[in-house]
């Protein structure tokens, strides 16, 4: 063996060997805290996010709501303010998530209902996936193993492949299936299922980009476990971070809010 071979040899070996390393170098819990930190900012901010509802690749409905989202120090999960944009009969409906409590106002009854995360917005997507969380707050995380897989641009993405139980009511999902790129802490796919067992969607996250301070996702592509040809995207624009009053995040100030 000559010593330029046993070199080249070597220097493979040394690679794998650091790559080994550094894909069990994280907990399972530790990789959950870097991709919701890739997720979501820790300062108070506003988005606006347009679900749009496809069938067999065909646009049939969307919504638009702008989120606002405050980080409690005491919990680390986030509280959120979700008000109606789009379509005009929605406009000025919102939801409203403190601690673990759901609520839905419509501006025409003047009156607030508990609702469930589960409730359905618009096509694939429910009232919980709307809301900015903490993934790590809500979830036991185990880590499954590392693998390739095929991101939402077909390209092969080294990850981790984690499994998230959930941890307390507040959870939108019994459990998760969850993919993450190794290095970037990037999230790249989601499989989600019900109480039963059964799986109800799968979430692709793609476009990159900087936004609120970092690159973030722009998009998530929501996809029906029976029938493929039915997905829904959620494109988030219009970031920008705002100081969140904590009175917004009160059931009996939602009929006086006024937001500009």
């Amino acid at each position: 063996m000559t010593t330029l071979f046993r070199l080249a040899t070597l220097a493979v070996f040394s690679a794998s060997l650091l790559a080994a390393v550094t894909a069990h170098a994280q907990t399972a819990t530790e990789i959950v805290a870097a991709t919701d930190k890739v997720r979501n900012p820790h300062a108070p901010f506003r988005s606006t996010i347009r679900f749009t509802e496809y069938v067999q690749g065909r646009e049939r409905d969307h919504d638009s709501l702008v989120v606002f989202s405050k980080e409690d120090p005491a919990t680390r999960q986030f509280r959120n303010l979700v008000q109606y944009a789009e379509p005009a009969r929605d406009a000025g409906k919102r939801v409203l998530l403190d601690g673990s409590s759901l609520w839905f106002y419509d501006p025409s009854s003047k009156t607030s209902i508990r609702i469930s995360p589960q409730q359905r917005l618009i096509g694939q997507a429910a009232v919980g996936d709307v809301l900015t969380v903490n993934l790590v707050v809500d979830y036991n995380a185990t880590l499954l193993g590392t693998e390739k897989i095929v991101d939402a641009g077909r390209t092969e993405r080294q990850c981790w492949h984690l499994e998230l139980q959930a941890a307390n009511d507040r959870a939108v999902y019994n459990h998760i299936e969850y993919w993450v790129e190794q290095g970037t802490f990037n999230p790249v796919k989601g499989k989600l299922y019900s109480d039963s067992g059964r799986l109800l969607k799968i979430v692709y996250f793609r476009n990159f980009t900087q936004r609120l301070g970092a690159v973030r996702p722009v998009e998530e592509v929501i996809i029906d476990a029976v029938d493929t040809s039915l997905a829904t995207t959620a494109t988030f624009s219009d970031d920008a971070f705002q100081d969140v009053p904590d009175t917004w995040f009160q059931r009996d100030y939602l009929p006086r809010l006024q937001i500009n």
